[in-house]
């Protein structure tokens, strides 16, 4: 009897934990499946399995410079923000306490504030300028969406690493420009690629600040599909969804690689 009842405590949790997981997945199996459908319209389960939704995306003009520009966008965004937000981390390390609780409250505030007030605000300071529809528009708003994701990566990838040996480094005659070179930035380089790859994934999957300031003349990916939801619902939008999940998957287990990779470094 205490054997069957060791056996349910442990299945039950797992049974559980798998049933939800399975609940969340479900949208994403169903797009998935929907995808490969032969049918013209969406319909679950489809008639029949087809390729010709991802052959009807990769021949579509339109659907390949969306993608393109999202990638080029994204591409500037991880520059600019893994810059800006490494060396945002750095600095707001070295101040006192309560200085570094404002200073990080300010640079995480884009993580705070609602997605929909930082769109509205950035349209209007943007369109002053007449910024909307362009593409730097798009690229500098992404910035500021994505630097607090670096800042919070490099941030724990600075908690783990012992000061004196900057020090030791400074004491040795490098200067604090060769001491952040050559000690710091090769300790925290997994923090910041995993930055990196999230400011990527913020840039990439980001529709809200596009709907504000794509226009006509800068339609990302993620703008792309919401008109098309919109407009004209066809297998075509679930083949692109699976591609993009499909590459966010990728590039989440390479972070999850990198943050071990990380935890490794600090125990060594």
């Amino acid at each position: 009897m205490s054997a069957v009842r060791y056996s349910i405590d442990r299945l039950l949790p797992t049974t559980i934990v798998g049933l939800i997981l399975l609940f969340l997945a479900f949208p994403i199996i169903v797009v998935f499946v929907l995808s490969f459908s032969s049918a013209n319209y969406l319909s679950f389960p489809p008639p029949a399995f087809s390729l010709k939704w991802y052959a009807a995306y990769f021949g579509n003009t339109d659907w390949l410079e969306s993608t393109w520009l999202s990638i080029w966008i994204a591409a500037v965004v991880v520059l600019l923000s893994t810059t800006l937000g490494t060396l945002s981390a750095i600095g707001i390390t070295g101040l006192p306490r309560p200085l570094r609780v404002v200073a990080t409250g300010l640079v995480l505030s884009p993580l705070i504030v609602p997605v929909i007030v930082v769109a509205i605000g950035i349209y209007y300071t943007f369109s002053r300028y007449g910024l909307v529809g362009a593409p730097i528009a798009i690229v500098l708003a992404h910035t500021c969406l994505a630097v607090p994701f670096v800042v919070t990566s490099v941030t724990a990838s600075l908690a783990g690493i012992d000061p004196r040996l900057e020090q030791a480094a400074l004491s040795l005659g490098a200067t604090p420009a060769g001491a952040l070179w050559q000690v710091t930035l090769p300790l925290i380089r997994p923090g910041v690629l995993v930055g990196s790859l999230f400011a990527f994934i913020a840039s990439f999957d980001e529709v809200v600040v596009a709907l504000f300031l794509s226009g006509s003349g800068a339609v990302t990916l993620p703008k792309r599909m919401w008109d098309d939801v919109r407009l004209e619902i066809n297998p075509t939008i679930a083949a692109v969804s699976t591609l993009t999940i499909l590459l966010a998957a990728l590039l989440l287990a390479t972070t999850h690689l990198l943050r071990r990779r990380s935890e490794q470094l600090r125990i060594v």
